[in-house]
């Protein structure tokens, strides 16, 4: 879908248009980091850590910690790497 609504064509997608694909590439990587299940490595350490007796918060207790957080972080990303 993300390649489709890029443009379709791989030749302009990796030359005229490659901020689009490294945009679209950027936003599914960092917004995945926000939830517990956007990304699978979160959930495994929150299954592992609740097991061990670890007090995790709840999803939207993460989602609150990881915007508080993450979000900054990928403000300050974005001006590094994409040169706004």
């Amino acid at each position: 879908m993300f390649f489709n609504t890029a443009g379709g064509d791989p030749k302009e997608l990796m030359t005229t248009l490659a901020p689009v694909l490294a945009a679209i590439s950027a936003g599914s990587v960092f917004m995945g980091a926000n939830s517990y299940i956007g990304n699978a490595p979160n959930l495994m350490v929150r299954a592992i850590a609740e097991d061990r007796g670890v007090k995790m918060p709840s999803f939207f207790g993460y989602m609150a910690w990881s915007f508080g957080i993450l979000v900054p972080l990928f403000v300050v990303m974005t001006f590094v790497w994409f040169k706004l």
